[in-house]
């Protein structure tokens, strides 16, 4: 599966951003979906995670509250609609797909997921 994301930008402190992930090749609706982030000399990690179905997610303390993140089957995307950012929330993002197919329990680790987009940056100022 190739993966593009894009819906990045510089925002203020408590804005507003909406990411989106387009997927194409293998079949997506069959796949846990995921975002992580790496900021700027920090190891990438993990965000949130949506289950194939689209009626599970799971979220990084770090997000929960803040962030959602969502999917449209029909559409091959992936969305991460981030509200009340904060500057520590500056990072590339990365949209990511599960190594297994159907898989029930929804993944939060790196090696879990096998295909990577190839990131969108979010700057928050203060």
């Amino acid at each position: 599966v190739q993966l593009q994301a894009f819906g990045g930008g510089l925002v203020q402190a408590g804005g507003s951003l909406r990411l989106s992930c387009a997927a194409s090749g293998r079949t997506f609706s069959s796949y846990n979906m995921g975002w992580f982030r790496q900021a700027p000399g920090k190891e990438r990690e993990f965000v949130a995670t949506i289950s194939w179905t689209g009626g599970r997610t799971y979220y990084a303390d770090s997000v929960k509250g803040r962030f959602t993140i969502s999917r449209d089957n029909a559409k091959d995307t992936v969305y991460l609609q981030m509200n009340n950012l904060k500057p520590e929330d500056t990072a590339v993002y990365y949209c990511a797909k599960d190594s297994t197919s159907g898989r029930l329990r929804l993944p939060s680790q790196r090696y879990e997921y096998d295909d990577w987009g190839q990131g969108t940056e979010v700057t928050v100022s203060s």
